[in-house]
């Protein structure tokens, strides 16, 4: 074996151990990774209860998707109000009947529930 080719099978044999070695430092910390990011992200201490919380965070990503579409079918129908108001010579906006939803949202969800409702009645107002 030549010298040329000695110094090239050994420079090939370092690049494969160190990858190898990248390799392998790679998957121990992805796996130290995976078992600290189920108590990063759940906050549990017991599998039992990063479980639980997982089928809980499931169920409340489940509830916001419905609730998002809810808001937005709300933005539609308060545009075909606005139009129907406007083209008749209203108002755009009937501060009246936001009274009446900032109390109802009070009343069922306390002084937050104003806040909510200060929100969505902002999304749906203007769209026109």
């Amino acid at each position: 074996m030549s010298a040329e080719t000695a110094t090239t099978t050994a420079e090939t044999a370092t690049t494969t151990v160190a990858s190898a070695a990248t390799t392998v430092a790679s998957a121990a910390k992805a796996a130290a990774s995976a078992t600290r990011s189920v108590a990063e992200q759940t906050g549990a201490r017991t599998d039992e209860a990063a479980a639980l919380i997982g089928d809980a965070r499931e169920r409340i990503d489940a509830l916001d998707d419905r609730i998002i579409g809810l808001i937005q079918e709300r933005m539609a129908v308060s545009a075909v109000i606005q139009e129907a108001r406007i083209s008749s010579g209203g108002r755009r906006v009937n501060l009246a009947r936001e009274m009446e939803v900032l109390g109802h949202y009070r009343d069922a969800l306390g002084k937050p529930g104003t806040a909510l409702a200060m929100t969505m009645l902002e999304l749906c107002r203007g769209r026109i």
